[in-house]
């Protein structure tokens, strides 16, 4: 891997974190509505499982396992 393509990946990597972030204060802020929409919910937190993968598979792509 290039050191270009290695930059492009940690900013990527930084983008998805932070939406992440932001995903995560937009759901503790929904839970905290007392009558919070179930359906945005969902999406949300389904959205945010889809960018821990997402996550998972850059930093993998980053930092490979190699096994000694």
């Amino acid at each position: 891997m290039t050191a270009e393509e290695e930059r492009e990946l940690s900013a990527l990597l930084e983008r998805l974190r932070q939406e992440h972030r932001d995903l995560d204060a937009a759901i503790a802020a929904l839970q905290a509505m007392p009558s919070c929409d179930q359906l945005q919910l969902a999406r949300f937190k389904k959205r945010k499982l889809m960018l821990k993968d997402r996550i998972g598979f850059v930093e993998d792509q980053i930092f490979p396992d190699i096994i000694a």
